[in-house]
């Protein structure tokens, strides 16, 4: 069966190999599988993403996101839909946003993946509704669904082969791949860095929300030294090398992840990970194995110091066991299929 989906990713940040956000990689790990399986992929994004199908791009550029920007771009992804329906009524829509209930399609048959905490998203998002599919990425996050909730079943997120292929020898900095916004906690790696006298390297953005710019300036920027450096958005070999020269990856969440990217792709790359009992991370890291669980900043600068005696190896086979890049694609690519026949049958 050749499939046709159409890709809708969150209308702020770009998508591509080199995106910064989880939802954005897994699209453009989807996108590029679909093409490569010879399949048609169609993708909404914003101007300034990389695709292997079918870019359909806006120009969502602004100062600042505000409701009222939001309302305009939200006015416009609803647009770009209905346009690419009745160019190819026969397309799957799947949609990767957090704001994705402001612009379903009415009647096409589409999947909504819920890449972040499920009380994020509106209730009624989780009512019965015909033609839509939810699904979770994890099963610590599946397990937090609303009573009665109808969602398929959690279809956990997997990583590119080529960073399970990266060894170097490890260095004595630590590393956090991350937005930098308040939930991320970057403040507190910076403070644990401080206690352990480790270096650390920040790879993120600071997208263009108010709060997430103060928080930059008042409680990130004084924490910056020589040894302790913010680097901006990185792509992906900068971040596959210094991923896997690290010592440890940290990862001080103050909000339930759902599934932590950045924890599986230290993982694959050889590297530990320290993190907070947040959501799904207790699940991805097996403490004293691949990591470890920890409660605060003085917990994880004395996890800093232990990181260096845990294996490798270890941390690489746990990845490639549980996360690869070929098992998520396959269990998206059975779901499309399934919605693919429906879809048929209802025609």
């Amino acid at each position: 069966m050749v499939l046709t989906v159409l890709s809708v990713a969150y209308p702020f940040a770009p998508v591509g190999p080199d995106a910064v956000g989880g939802a954005e990689q897994v699209l453009s790990a989807l996108d590029h599988a679909l093409v490569e399986h010879g399949h048609r992929s169609l993708v909404i994004a914003c101007r300034g993403s990389l695709t292997a199908g079918e870019l359909i791009a806006v120009d969502t550029l602004a100062e600042t996101v505000d409701d009222q920007v939001r309302e305009r771009v939200w006015a416009a992804w609803r647009a770009r839909i209905r346009e690419v329906l009745r160019r190819v009524p026969d397309a799957i829509v799947h949609l990767h946003g957090i704001d994705f209930p402001a612009y379903i399609p009415e009647y096409a048959s589409t999947l909504a993946t819920l890449h972040l905490p499920l009380d994020w998203y509106p209730a009624w998002i989780f009512r019965p509704r015909a033609n839509l599919w939810l699904n979770c990425v994890s099963e610590a996050q599946h397990a937090t669904r609303p009573a009665g909730a109808q969602l398929l079943a959690p279809v956990p997120n997997g990583v590119s082969h080529a960073l399970f292929e990266t060894s170097l020898r490890k260095r004595e900095h630590a590393i956090m791949l991350s937005r930098i916004c308040p939930e991320k906690g970057v403040h507190i790696a910076l403070e644990a860095c401080h206690m352990a006298d480790a270096p650390l390297l920040i790879g993120g953005q600071v997208f263009a929300y108010e709060a997430h710019r103060r928080y930059f300036e008042e409680s990130v920027a004084p924490l910056l030294d020589k040894r302790r450096r913010f680097l901006g958005p990185l792509g992906f070999h900068a971040k596959r090398r210094l991923l896997a020269s690290a010592r440890c990856a940290l990862i001080p969440s103050l909000v339930a992840e759902t599934s932590s990217l950045t924890a599986i792709e230290a993982l694959a790359c050889g590297t530990p990970v320290i993190a907070f009992a947040n959501g799904a991370l207790p699940s991805v890291i097996e403490h004293g194995r691949t990591g470890f669980i920890v409660h605060d900043a003085r917990e994880m600068a004395e996890a800093i110091a232990a990181a260096e005696t845990l294996d490798p190896a270890i941390c690489k086979a746990a990845a490639a066991e549980r996360f690869s890049l070929e098992k998520m694609t396959g269990r998206y690519f059975r779901v499309y299929e399934q919605m693919a026949k429906q879809l048929q049958a209802s025609a």
